[in-house]
């Protein structure tokens, strides 16, 4: 008799919980994230509404554990994983400002963001969650650069680089949120000028 190799539950599972968080960016990207639930995403990745429970509490929390892995799978692909220090700090802000209107840009990035933006101004504990998981590491590579910059003698020794990181993200975070204006590779650039030299005549 020909011995036959058990089932592997872990891979499977992994099956399982891939299935699940590619169906939640699926789905939120076709019916937005009001009409999103935890049986439609079941349904999708073909797994039991209950094995969803399992893991998630909510489809607040499969959104967000979908975004980080997919957040995860693009910094994998950009081979990158802090921001390039090639001496010239203009250029370097303005090739990750320019990634970041890239992102923001992008269907596939830009739905789930809002879903998670909104529903963390309603749901301070994913809110929270939401920050430190994902929106922190990111500003850090910033501060990183801003500091490394600093010692190079390229940036202004009193300067804090968390406030200098906010003059780049905040603009582009409100465009973003609110629609005011297109983002663009090109406001990309002038905000990093603008954030570098200032506004006041020298």
């Amino acid at each position: 008799m020909a011995h036959k190799t058990a089932p592997d539950a872990g891979r499977r599972s992994e099956r399982s919980r891939r299935a699940t968080l590619e169906a939640a960016l699926e789905l939120v990207g076709e019916v937005g994230y009001p009409k999103l639930t935890i049986e439609a995403i079941a349904a999708r990745a073909g797994v039991g509404k209950q094995t969803i429970y399992r893991w998630w509490p909510s489809k607040a929390a499969v959104l967000l554990d979908a975004f980080a892995a997919l957040g995860e799978q693009a910094a994998a692909e950009a081979g990158e994983s802090e921001i390039p220090d090639t001496g010239d700090l203009e250029a370097d802000l303005k090739l990750v400002v320019r990634a970041t209107v890239d992102e923001l840009t992008s269907p596939r990035y830009d739905v789930p963001a809002r879903a998670l933006a909104a529903e963390g101004v309603v749901n301070p504990e994913l809110g929270a969650e939401f920050v430190a998981r994902l929106l922190e590491p990111s500003l850090q590579l910033y501060v990183r650069r801003l500091r490394a910059a600093q010692e190079a003698g390229q940036a202004a020794p009193h300067l804090d680089p968390r406030v200098a990181l906010e003059l780049l993200v905040g603009p582009i975070t409100h465009r973003w949120l609110l629609r005011t204006l297109p983002l663009s590779h090109a406001y990309a650039d002038t905000l990093v000028e603008t954030a570098l030299h200032g506004i006041a005549p020298r």
